[in-house]
């Protein structure tokens, strides 16, 4: 498995509803898709800043997601350049819970 970290953040900080309303409609994208295991929408309303977790089956499906033509889909969805980490996962717990919207 392995992580990918998204963390968009500007000087001005982002609008908390507009990045709510990217995550709302962008769910459904998400749901069900091949080697996709989870993926959490986040906001710190203290910076600004949203941060997108996501945890892929393998490195290759996570890295071909994450094209130049995807990165500039984000780019002008948030209006900031994303900064794309990719980290190795030690362990995953998941309770088979789902967060509330």
């Amino acid at each position: 498995m392995i992580g990918v970290i998204v963390t968009l953040r500007s000087d001005a900080g982002l609008d908390r509803s507009a990045v709510a309303a990217i995550a709302e409609q962008a769910v459904p994208m998400f749901e069900g898709m091949p080697n996709l295991r989870s993926k959490v929408f986040t906001f710190d309303p203290e910076s600004g800043t949203a941060t997108n977790v996501y945890v892929w089956e393998s490195e290759d499906a996570a890295r071909a997601f994450f094209s130049p033509e995807l990165t500039e889909l984000v780019t002008n969805l948030y209006g900031v350049a994303p900064e794309i980490r990719f980290v190795e996962i030690a362990a995953l717990v998941n309770n088979g819970v789902t967060a509330p919207a």
